[in-house]
């Protein structure tokens, strides 16, 4: 048994059939050249054959009637895989509107908290042979990093490798996490830091968080204050369905307009978004006079960690969306970024914890307390750029051809925009709620137009 850390169990605690707390990856696959008719019905039934279990996938909510309040982890390997893996196919011609609208509802469903937090679906039945992998997993197991990292040592760049189902790779957390015998001493050292470490770590994280809002308070001080951002129609409350849409792009191209714009690639995501989001607004009339502002998680994870739960903190930047001008809302946003990496750079290590639980704490208390979206927003929306495998990979002799992230909303969070870079392409995944946010998918094809605008502007081939 494996206590929550209060970040993880926050997740929990806000999960609601409005508001279901999960994440989730879709990727879409090329069948392998001269692959049989079967290849797909073989992939399942292996997929259903395989019975080895690991982390995070053979965790669940240990039955307690203090759950609620202290939820621990228990190891499940008896779980019912006809459950968790799903085959399914799209009605012809199986494009991406069909897929779109498979994965809007797939997400939109809770997940059971009595069974270990994840399903997989696969999904054939795609146009240009292809099919597709969805799986949701909830956020207290896993944040985008973690999950990125999990897919990708499901698959293998050599195409000959066998398959083998993501729930059966985990050998390397094991030897790290330690045999189900652990000690209890052992087993709390994982669960939580020392208490030398939490004494030293919160003066310094508290004043940091004072000092952005002592700065950011000040007139021409580019770092943004949380809870600074304007009321808008992505800040109310929200209902349980879902809307998914995707883009992808070339990411040569993305780094070319990043160097010629003097800023960044997260910067070239931001104007992307800051442009499609300032056009939608304004097209159904619910522009706000301020700037938007973004929630930019950052990864606080070591290259080698495989453990579960998040490792995230989070950095507040203007979207600059009430500057007209695209150049220089560019460089509006490029500045607001810079100052709010120094920020949370200046922290050490040991305090990076606290800070995000402080940061975050009145937020996770909105959403407790059913607060969401009645209130001011810490930010408008979240926008997250999630390193992926930098080289091509394949599952069983099928190439990986996109993945997308498919994240979470909120009461108060209508909208979440996640990138996951991917060999040469960044995919963009737009989560939204179906009901606050009609004709979403507009949002993805403005972006597109936004690159065009950008491409123009900085002369970039």
């Amino acid at each position: 048994m494996t206590r929550l850390k209060p970040m993880d169990a926050a997740w929990l605690y806000v999960d609601s059939p409005h508001t279901p707390m999960h994440v989730a990856g879709l990727q879409i696959f090329s069948l392998p050249e001269g692959a049989p008719r079967d290849f797909l019905s073989n992939l399942a039934a292996q997929a259903r054959a395989s019975r080895s279990f690991a982390p995070p996938w053979n965790l669940r909510l240990k039955p307690s009637p203090l759950r609620g309040v202290l939820p621990a982890w228990e190891r499940d390997d008896d779980l019912d895989i006809d459950y968790h893996f799903r085959h399914s196919a799209l009605p012809a011609p199986g494009g991406e509107r069909e897929l779109g609208v498979l994965i809007s509802r797939l997400h939109s469903h809770p997940m059971d908290v009595t069974r270990p937090l994840w399903e997989c679906h696969l999904i054939e039945g795609l146009e240009n042979n292809r099919f597709a992998i969805y799986t949701k997993m909830h956020h207290a197991l896993v944040d985008g990093v973690g999950g990125m990292r999990m897919v990708q040592r499901a698959m293998s760049s050599d195409p000959k490798t066998p398959f083998v189902p993501p729930w059966s790779v985990g050998a390397d957390y094991e030897k790290a996490r330690g045999s189900g015998t652990a000690s209890a001493t052992a087993r709390t050292q994982l669960a939580m830091p020392s208490l030398h470490r939490f004494g030293g770590g919160v003066p310094t994280a508290a004043r940091a968080l004072f000092d952005s809002y002592r700065v950011g308070s000040h007139s021409g001080d580019d770092l943004v204050r949380p809870y600074d951002a304007p009321s808008s129609v992505l800040n109310k409350r929200i209902s349980g369905q879902r809307r998914f849409a995707t883009q992808q792009y070339d990411m040569p191209l993305l780094k070319r307009v990043a160097e010629a714009s003097g800023g960044t690639l997260n910067d070239v995501v931001l104007g992307l978004c800051a442009s499609s989001l300032r056009r939608y607004l304004k097209e159904v009339n619910a522009m706000p006079r301020r700037s938007l502002t973004a929630g930019i998680p950052v990864s606080v994870r070591p290259q080698d960690d495989v453990a579960v739960g998040t490792a995230i903190s989070f950095i507040v930047a203007s979207l600059a969306t009430d500057i007209a001008d695209p150049r220089k809302r560019m460089e509006a946003i490029q500045r607001s970024t810079r100052r709010a990496k120094e920020n949370l750079q200046s922290l050490p290590k040991d305090a990076l914890d606290h800070y995000t639980m402080m940061l975050m704490g009145p937020y996770i208390a909105q959403l407790l307390l059913h607060l969401g979206g009645r209130t001011a927003p810490m930010f408008n929306l979240a926008i997250s750029n999630v390193p992926g495998p930098k080289q091509p990979l394949y599952m069983g002799g099928a190439r990986l051809e996109a993945m997308y992230p498919v994240s979470l909303v909120a009461h108060g969070q209508a909208l979440n925009i996640t990138c996951v870079s991917y060999a040469d392409t960044l995919n963009f995944g737009f989560t939204g709620c179906r009901d606050t946010l009609p004709s979403m998918q507009r949002l993805a094809v403005f972006t597109s137009e936004a690159l065009e605008e950008m491409k123009s502007l900085y002369r970039v081939d």
